[in-house]
């Protein structure tokens, strides 16, 4: 898509504040600090239903300054998203209906409702978890965050060497979420929006996000890929992306050929921190016309140098063990 699309003007929409200016939602970074990731979900600690253990009691859900109080259809699913996330792990049902006021059956409904429109995701071991949709509401509805303030400097640097779109990227599930950019001068440039998702398995920033992952942790992301042939050159098995992910992982940096547009080219760089709670990366995205690999070759030496200078910058101003 060469049609460069206009940022979005965004609402704010309520989420908790912690410490030193961070926004959490299910203990994954939206901006600022990381909380550490989620613990496997349990049913009973000590032999009764978990009301702690990072999650809210009921009492302090109803607890005055609490807005979970709708009596109507939205507002009693809205309560049910809201003890969800507000807990920093996945949920069983018997967990949300020790800590809803609801009937088993219309918390069955709302539950339903609430994964089929993306809002929530409901895993192999039956828990209940916030979903990308969720996500991609925060990222759209929050204009400045920590990281996004660490990684400016250096992509607009990096704008200025290339002359093209540059793209920040978070890694989210078998997705890169674009979190900043900095927008190609040209008149014919690629269009993208803040907020939206891509798949890694076909992008550049996806590519360079999971060379870097620990091995069960990308054994455990590629386990969950389904592959869809967007272009002639898109990845369509794992096997074929292995190697892909083997050349990013000597070079420093991962291309899109032309794998999840055609006529589209990048080259990108991960960005992490030393415990990868954080994951993403950085690109420098450009119709292929004007973009050769040749050039994208050279400009793979700033990039890599943006997304290494980012890291450390992460590591800090925002501080180890986030």
């Amino acid at each position: 898509m060469y049609v460069a699309l206009p940022d979005a003007r965004f609402a704010k929409i309520g989420l908790q504040l912690h410490p030193a200016g961070s926004i959490m939602w299910n203990g994954l970074l939206l901006f600022g600090i990381i909380a550490p990731r989620p613990s496997a979900c349990q049913d009973r600690v000590g032999g009764e239903p978990v009301k702690r253990n990072g999650i809210m009691t009921r009492e302090m859900l109803s607890s005055p300054g609490t807005e979970n109080s709708g009596t109507g259809t939205l507002g009693k699913a809205l309560s049910v998203l809201e003890i969800v996330v507000s807990a920093d792990r996945p949920l069983r049902f018997s967990e949300i209906l020790a800590l809803s006021d609801q009937p088993r059956g219309t918390l069955h409904r709302h539950l339903a409702h609430l994964v089929e429109e993306g809002l929530l995701i409901q895993g192999r071991d039956l828990c209940y978890e916030p979903g990308l949709r969720l996500l991609k509401f925060a990222y759209r509805s929050w204009s400045k965050n920590q990281f996004r303030a660490v990684a400016a400097p250096h992509l607009r640097k990096l704008h200025e060497e290339t002359g093209e779109t540059v793209h920040l990227g978070v890694l989210r599930g078998t997705e890169i979420i674009y979190v900043d950019k900095v927008e190609s001068r040209q008149t014919v440039r690629m269009g993208s929006q803040i907020g939206n998702a891509s798949p890694v398995y076909c992008t550049g920033l996806g590519k360079a996000a999971l060379s870097v992952l620990p091995q069960d942790r990308l054994a455990e992301t590629l386990g969950k890929l389904t592959f869809h042939r967007f272009t002639a050159n898109t990845h369509h098995s794992v096997a074929a992306l292995k190697r892909d992910l083997d050349e990013a992982r000597l070079r420093g940096y991962a291309f899109d050929r032309e794998e999840h547009e055609t006529e589209i080219r990048c080259v990108a760089a991960a960005i992490h921190d030393t415990g990868f709670d954080l994951v993403g990366g950085i690109s420098v995205t450009g119709p292929a016309y004007r973009v050769t690999m040749e050039q994208l070759e050279i400009w793979a030496h700033p990039v890599r140098q943006a997304a290494m200078a980012i890291s450390e910058d992460v590591e800090v101003r925002l501080g180890p063990g986030r």
